[in-house]
């Protein structure tokens, strides 16, 4: 049973694109190594772009 977790930052991710995260992340489970789509989990974590950081510093990101 695969488990599959994307974390991204909070930056308005909009439910279609949480749809082809979530339909892309399976098809490539399905695809190399044979999984079964029907017990493959996927879960995306939004992350605080505060809580995120990059380069030794943190992210500030798009948001205002």
């Amino acid at each position: 049973m695969p488990y599959i977790n994307i974390k991204v930052t909070d930056e308005q991710v909009t439910q279609e694109q949480k749809r082809q995260l979530i339909a892309g992340a399976t098809q490539l489970v399905v695809d190399i190594l044979n999984k079964n789509p029907k017990t493959t989990h996927v879960v995306i974590d939004e992350v605080p772009v505060e809580n995120w950081g990059v380069n030794g510093k943190q992210y500030l990101g798009t948001k205002k």
